[in-house]
């Protein structure tokens, strides 16, 4: 991949979540990465190209993300607490612009995009990731499903919440809730 292609996919990135799919536009990227729309067009020939070039950008950097998890953790515990404290990771952008997958995976659906479908991979990546994590602390295929889709609905819900009203305090207090529940969780 060219480091050109890869500036556009990455400001696009940036654009989408920060603006919304639908209200970034060629123009916007193209200013961005300071190209003409003329060479824009030369890397990427339609909008939805470029969504697809960005999903694929954020499950890759997803995956890396999980896998350097799996690397500085050595027990699932650790690794969960690391997703759930996340939120907390970040906060300053959650605050202005919410879950960039969240955000993204539900601007999609409201437009009937095709590419829902694709974005909804991410979700599944952690979905997948959690899972593993849950049987790795001994649960069965069913409990690790539901505790890990427990856990995405929480923390898509703290974003969401900590968006709308942009307080630190609820942020931390779900946060430390979250990993109360999990604590729990794990001496049961």
């Amino acid at each position: 991949m060219t480091s050109k292609r890869l500036q556009i996919i990455e400001k696009a990135d940036q654009l989408f979540y920060q603006q919304g799919f639908e209200n970034t536009s060629f123009a916007d990227i193209a200013e961005k990465v300071k190209i003409s729309r003329g060479n824009f067009y030369h890397h990427f020939k339609s909008k939805n190209e470029i969504l697809s070039a960005v999903i694929e950008h954020r499950i890759l950097k997803t995956e890396k993300m999980l896998e350097i998890w799996e690397y500085d953790e050595s027990e699932p515990e650790g690794r969960i607490k690391k997703f759930i404290y996340i939120l907390v990771m970040n906060w300053s952008k959650i605050k202005l612009y919410g879950c960039p997958v969240g955000t993204l995976t539900s601007e999609l659906a409201k437009l009937r995009h095709p590419a829902r479908k694709e974005a909804n991979q991410i979700f599944s990546l952690f979905q997948t990731w959690l899972e593993k994590q849950f049987i790795q602390l001994g649960n069965n295929n069913k409990n690790a499903k539901k505790h890990a889709m427990h856990l995405l609905a929480r923390s898509q819900g703290i974003a969401t919440l900590a968006n709308a009203f942009r307080d630190e305090e609820f942020i931390n207090r779900e946060v430390q809730d979250l990993i109360s529940w999990f604590q729990n969780l794990s001496q049961s």
